[in-house]
């Protein structure tokens, strides 16, 4: 057992032996340092069911977080993580090769191959949305990643409501186009599932911004996109998976829209 793994498996005991399940960032730091994890922040964050301990896996235990530094153990996992659905579609996308394209791993430029070879574009609007050089506002609107502070409220179906006061979200990219707007989560590897949070946080905020200012009548559409490398037979693979939400208020009400695998061909 690594030591994530302790620190998550000792937290839950003693909550399970309290009989509550809401616990502290004080306690995560406490266990934490009583094991010798070296990263307390990272204790609670579990981005694909796989991860959890065995304990939690045994007992159908995941973690959420409450905001201001608390975190609560909920009864069902599959109201926490998500499991992708088939690739409905593979494409083959012939491009040239860039620069700094393979230079790096990370999310951030998992995201920017994607967006820089307008694969993003593709993806969400359709076609390749090339440059408009007369009517700006035909171009795609890229924002890129940021972390910001905000407060939500919202259901885990009909058993929890939830008030995340002054929670840090992060958005590792966001796409807009003509009212359409796509909040991308990236990652490496082969998950099977994903934390639904990851894309429904940055889906609510925007969402929650136009319910509030004057976005109400602009906004369409809102999507949560969630983007995969993979490396296979020696060709670079990029799966996307497209999602909404039918009640905004609820993150249970998460709905597959489509998914596509580009093949990254040069």
């Amino acid at each position: 057992m690594n030591k994530k793994d302790q620190v998550l498996t000792e937290l839950f005991e003693i909550c399970r032996k309290q009989n509550n399940y809401v616990f502290h960032n004080d306690l995560v730091k406490d266990v934490s340092k009583k094991v010798g994890f070296g990263n307390p922040f990272d204790a609670t964050k579990i981005d694909n069911k796989d991860k959890l301990p065995q304990i939690l896996l045994d007992n159908d235990f995941a973690v959420i977080h409450l905001g201001n530094g608390n975190h609560q153990f909920i009864k069902g996992i599959d109201k926490v993580y998500h499991n992708f659905e088939p690739i409905q579609e593979t494409l083959e996308w012939t491009y040239q090769k860039s620069l700094l394209n393979e230079y790096n791993s990370s999310e951030s430029n998992i995201l920017s191959v994607a967006n820089n070879q307008r694969i993003l574009h593709h993806f969400l609007f359709g076609k390749d949305t090339e440059f408009d050089s007369i009517n700006i506002t035909l171009r795609p609107k890229t924002y890129f990643p940021h972390r910001t502070k905000t407060s939500f409220a919202y259901n885990f179906g009909n058993d929890l409501h939830l008030k995340l006061d002054n929670i840090q979200i992060e958005i590792d990219l966001t796409i807009e186009f003509q009212g359409t707007i796509g909040v991308f989560e990236g990652k490496n590897g082969k998950p099977d599932s994903f934390a639904v949070y990851q894309i429904y946080h940055p889906f609510l905020y925007y969402y929650q911004a136009m319910q509030l200012s004057d976005l109400q009548d602009k906004i369409k559409e809102i999507y949560g996109v969630y983007v995969v490398k993979t490396i296979e037979s020696g060709i670079t693979n990029l799966k996307i998976w497209a999602y909404t939400f039918e009640n905004p208020l609820d993150i249970m009400s998460i709905r597959f829209v489509k998914s596509v695998c580009y093949q990254l061909i040069f």
